[in-house]
């Protein structure tokens, strides 16, 4: 029975890391093509944040050569990349064990999320035996920094989840912390996006975004049907 891992890599070399860090208000999810020789195709889907600074993000990137459009939805982009460096040349200078890294390559495993974050990576993935996550986590141990937040075997039950992204769960908190929900209110927007580092309006897109998930994925599904 294979295993399904959600684990955190910083290393702020990794692509994107500072295309992230530029426009740290969007939720940035890449997907690589590696059907396109040693330099995958960057697809990336970014919701919310500022357009113009996602995009001047990407034109400033070192490690992007050319991007286009080739999908909007609302409030979400998603952008094709051609990149400028291969992920060898990227990580050079970071990384000491490149025979290490053109392995895991090898491993049995599939990468199913990768969100990219201002000091790295976060993923989530399938491997399909307990050696195969581990050659993957040590030599992303030995190399840069890995954090494990869940491993659980294939298929296995768990609990369910509420449907947050990090950045919602982080925005919920800390309104809730400063007193957002309190009655009377005790904070602002400006003040929750002061501590959170972004604007206020980004504040109130992610806390209704994370509202609405919540809804969705408990009220919504658990509270039973009105009566004909």
């Amino acid at each position: 029975m294979g295993l399904v891992a959600e684990f955190d890599i910083h290393c702020p070399a990794l692509p994107l890391v500072g295309v992230a860090r530029a426009a740290p208000e969007a939720t940035i999810v890449l997907a690589l093509q590696f059907n396109h020789g040693d330099r995958p195709l960057f697809i990336t889907t970014v919701t919310d944040g500022s357009r113009t600074a996602v995009e001047a993000a990407l034109t400033d990137a070192d490690d992007v050569d050319e991007w286009t459009v080739i999908g909007t939805a609302d409030s979400t982009r998603r952008y094709q990349a051609v990149p400028a460096l291969s992920l060898a040349d990227q990580l050079g200078d970071h990384i000491d064990d490149l025979a290490g890294l053109k392995a895991l390559a090898t491993t049995e495993a599939t990468i199913e999320r990768i969100e990219v974050t201002p000091d790295g990576w976060c993923q989530s993935g399938w491997f399909a035996t307990r050696a195969a996550f581990d050659e993957f986590s040590s030599f992303w141990q030995q190399n840069a920094g890995f954090r494990l937040s869940r491993l659980t075997h294939d298929g296995a039950s768990e609990p369910p989840g509420d449907g947050l992204s990090d950045r919602q769960r982080e925005a919920l908190r800390t309104a809730y912390e400063m007193g957002y929900f309190d009655v009377p209110r005790q904070t602002s927007l400006k003040a929750i996006g002061t501590e959170l580092d972004i604007s206020a309006s980004a504040v109130s897109e992610r806390l209704r975004r994370a509202q609405t998930s919540l809804i969705e994925e408990t009220v919504a599904t658990t509270w039973p049907p009105l009566p004909d």
